[in-house]
């Protein structure tokens, strides 16, 4: 009659030490370590110690934080003693992102786990760090559930390291005693990471960032500066959700103050789901027994179906490059220490699908020295890790721009339009070499332009947000349909003249302006990149005189709605922070609405009849 041997007994009888552990491995075995800053450290320093005792070890993981040197020890081999198999390129440190190329195996975290379940790559032993075991024999895999949950369960050999310092993650995390094989018992800290201060483009791409995010989102967190500082943007949100590959410092914070509540997330209400945490120990004493936080395998987590049940799922990731056109490179870094294909895909294309979703790429315009520009013309000879048809909003600190539904003609003047002014011009002249321009089309004074978000602003008209805000180079077609759309009598009021044909050389005047001498504010209804223009303010300088002459026009049903008084309260407070003395308007003696809104500015208005048509003007130093 078989017995049965109680699981705390059978707890003391697998204890042994790293080393006696790491001897039960065997030549041409592979290996599964445990990722990021659940790496077990003890197993791994007795593995590199005794690694050259072997040959032909494969040793596979996803993120390593490099506690222990085995990419040194493949390189100095030759890879005849260890090779490696990396899933995602990054570690904590920036020196051994280069050498670690030849490791990386691209694939979408969500297959990783089912390519080791069902054993199309067979894992022979598994080198994992757990919390010690509950009074039922469960251990947590605490703060990186990701593909290991997957390697532990499909592995020959199971190896654990058990750390009392090891947070009791709460959700799918859990592993029994009865399914380890060798226990290690070790004591240390787990490493952590302080996010490197977010820089100056950083800030400001969090800034642009958070103006997308809707209160009630649910946010896919990266660990990079950009999406830190976009984080650091939402203190004054409301009821944000979570479901992330990674949980940081950032989230936890956001949680404590009230901001994230997870309420509203429409799948997992009342949780905080990721599949791993990267930190400070002040994050992991947050993670340990708390029943708010779900940690569950990438399989799930990264499932694009499961991304796009969220309601306003929002994905924030970081590229390298992205070339005119919208391909775009993830590849790690010196700048983002953490990339790679990884999740970015899973996220992008789950969060699209979602009700109300957004999926965000984002990237300063320039390499840290700002010598290189990373809006390139085209992706030529370098990896494409997310492919152009699934870009959807992309982020620099210039500006941001949707490319979905966007022609290749779009998608890089919208490029052009978010890249740093000096590098504009090349790649202008590149789009036109590639035939993504038109021959005849110019940049204009958008060339030097910088977006002035100061400028945006939302209203609510007729049950409707509108938003005003500056032109941008995308909004050329807009526009022109704006204008199309206008009854003849307001087509009259603004040209002072009938006009039925509004062509494309005529319209680019106004959307490839430079903010300074040349303004246009539009009046945007609907979903950001798609949103129809019914309203649009303009100035342009008159030099000799210093003043702006400002004109506007606005739809039917959104006339007598402040609209087109706000806009030109704003192009005056641009104009006087800009060193213009004052505005101008010629218009028609009829046209009372323009003539009340000019006069409702806190200067003294003057008004002088041509007999055909009205001149008002005011100066910025004469107050009313």
């Amino acid at each position: 009659m078989a017995t049965t041997t109680y699981w705390a007994d059978a707890y003391l009888q697998k204890r042994c030490r790293a080393v006696e552990a790491i001897r039960k491995l065997r030549s041409g075995q592979r290996i599964f370590i445990g990722s990021a800053c659940a790496q077990p450290q003890e197993l791994l320093r007795a593995l590199a110690e005794e690694a050259r005792r072997m040959s032909g070890l494969e040793v596979v993981r996803l993120l390593s934080t490099e506690v222990a040197p085995l990419s040194q020890l493949a390189d100095q081999t030759q890879d005849f003693t260890l090779n490696l198999r990396t899933f995602y390129l990054g570690a904590t440190r920036t020196e051994p992102i280069s050498r670690q190329r030849r490791f990386i195996t691209p694939m979408n975290l969500s297959e990783v786990p089912d390519l080791f379940l069902s054993r199309k790559l067979p894992i022979h032993a598994a080198l994992i760090q757990v919390s010690p075991p509950d009074d039922f024999g469960w251990m947590s895999l605490g703060i990186s559930v990701d593909v290991t949950l997957a390697a532990a369960r499909s592995a020959d050999l199971v190896i654990a390291q058990v750390n009392p310092q090891m947070p009791r993650v709460l959700g799918q995390s859990f592993i029994h005693v009865n399914d380890v094989d060798w226990v290690v018992e070790h004591e240390e800290a787990l490493p952590t990471v302080s996010p490197r201060g977010p820089s100056e483009a950083a800030v400001r791409i969090g800034q642009l960032i958070a103006r997308l995010i809707e209160d009630g989102s649910t946010l896919q967190i990266g660990l990079d500066a950009a999406t830190q500082a976009t984080i650091q943007a939402l203190g004054d949100k409301n009821d944000l959700g979570v479901h992330s590959q990674f949980l940081t410092d950032d989230a936890m914070h956001l949680y404590a103050r009230g901001v994230i509540t997870n309420r509203f997330k429409g799948i997992n209400d009342g949780k905080l789901v990721a599949s791993a945490a990267i930190g400070s120990r002040s994050l992991y004493d947050f993670l340990d027994n708390n029943p708010a936080v779900d940690f569950r395998p990438s399989d799930y987590v990264n499932d694009p179906f499961v991304i796009s049940r969220h309601r306003r799922m929002v994905s924030m990731n970081v590229a390298h490059a992205i070339d005119l056109t919208g391909q775009v490179e993830v590849e790690a870094s010196p700048h983002t220490l953490f990339a790679g294909v990884s999740g970015i895909v899973d996220f992008t294309r789950g969060a699209r699908r979602s009700p109300g979703g957004k999926a965000i790429l984002m990237l300063p315009s320039t390499t840290e020295d700002g010598r290189t520009s990373r809006v390139v013309p085209l992706l030529a000879e370098r990896s494409v890790g997310v492919p152009r048809a699934d870009v959807h909003y992309v982020v620099t600190e210039y500006g941001a721009i949707n490319l979905l539904g966007k022609s290749l003609q779009e998608r890089a003047v919208g490029m052009i339009s978010v890249a740093h002014p000096d590098f504009r011009e090349e790649l202008f002249a590149a789009a036109k070499r590639l035939g993504l321009i038109g021959p005849e089309r110019t940049l204009g004074e958008a060339v030097r332009a910088v977006y002035p978000i100061r400028l945006e602003e939302t209203l609510e008209v007729n049950g409707a947000e509108v938003v005003i805000r500056p032109a941008k180079p995308v909004d050329e077609r807009r526009i022109q349909e704006h204008f199309y759309s206008l009854d003849k009598e307001d087509v009259f009021s603004r040209f002072r003249h009938e006009k039925t044909s509004f062509p494309r050389s005529e319209i680019e005047s106004r959307s490839l302006v430079d903010y300074v001498k040349d303004l246009t504010l539009v009046a945007v209804v609907g979903e950001f990149g798609f949103g129809r223009v019914v309203a649009v303010g303009e100035s342009r300088l008159v030099e000799k005189l210093n003043m702006a002459e400002v004109a506007f026009s606005v739809q039917k049903d959104f006339q007598n709605k402040g609209i087109g008084r706000r806009m030109l309260r704003k192009i005056a407070e641009a104009a006087r922070e800009h060193g213009i003395a004052g505005l101008m308007a010629y218009t028609s003696p009829d046209n009372r609405a323009m003539i009340r809104m000019f006069k409702s500015l806190p200067y003294r208005v003057k008004s002088v009849f041509d007999g055909e048509g009205v001149t008002l003007s005011c100066r910025f130093d004469e107050l009313e």
